[in-house]
């Protein structure tokens, strides 16, 4: 099924995800004129894909991608993955488990994108395969995966937005990054100042690990946003300044 919006076209397939169990829902954005040529395009995976594209039960909980891709004159490919629902959605999204709210199976879930999706769409679309042309982009434990995915799959992610990061989820995730010697990607971090109490302090805590393991701090980008909450007001706002600066435009 393809949408059509004012510049691009929005359209779905689904798929396949053994290693999840059952099928995804995937939405793609092709810019405006994508079948008037064969150009290369970069590629931008995005979670959560109910609430980054219209949905008609998601109005009030969307980032507007498409309206907001348009306006730029966005020259990406953005691939939307549809999350696993109430059941599966911390599951999926999370690296290691947390006592009270269980999850740790992001493994899977990046099993999936690495070894199923992204063969699909760069067999069947027009997309930049290397890692520098490939972002994976998601807010609140989308954020966390995202930040995971650059560290896991250097040689397949070479951009990673990350907003509202669940860093609280598992102190794993601090373990983890200081097991890695060199990052070689690029980072935009993102939060608001009014989510919860432990959002800067451990933004700014990743921060500098990363910090202590990039060759060039012009790999990081960092913005806090003033009276922004933990939700898809925040993120849609917020998401312009990061597209521009992940796609260096």
């Amino acid at each position: 099924m393809k949408t059509i919006t004012e510049k691009g076209t929005v359209e779905e397939f689904t798929i396949a995800a053994p290693q999840l169990h059952g099928d995804k829902n995937i939405w793609v954005y092709l810019p405006a004129g994508y079948d008037a040529n064969n150009l290369g395009y970069p590629v931008i995976y995005m979670h959560d894909g109910q609430n980054v594209f219209a949905q008609p039960e998601t109005n009030n909980h969307e980032w507007h991608i498409e309206e907001k891709l348009n306006d730029l004159h966005s020259e990406a490919i953005i691939i939307g993955i549809a999350h696993g629902g109430d059941k599966h959605r911390i599951d999926e999204m999370t690296p290691y488990p947390n006592d009270t709210h269980g999850g740790g199976h992001a493994d899977d879930y990046l099993d999936f994108m690495v070894n199923a999706l992204k063969p699909y769409v760069d067999s069947h679309y027009n997309t930049l395969k290397d890692k520098s042309q490939t972002t994976i982009f998601g807010s609140s434990v989308g954020g966390l995966i995202s930040f995971y995915a650059l560290l896991k799959y250097p040689e397949v992610f070479g951009n990673s937005g990350v907003f509202s990061p669940s860093f609280w989820f598992s102190e794993e995730i601090y373990t983890f990054i200081e097991s890695v010697d060199k990052i070689e990607g690029r980072i935009y971090l993102m939060a608001g100042d009014h989510e919860s109490t432990a959002m800067i302090p451990d933004l700014e805590r990743m921060e500098q690990l990363i910090l202590e393991r990039v060759a060039n701090a012009r790999q990081i980008q960092k913005r806090i946003i003033h009276n922004g909450h933990h939700n898809e007001k925040l993120w849609r706002k917020a998401f312009p300044e990061a597209y521009r600066w992940l796609m260096q435009v």
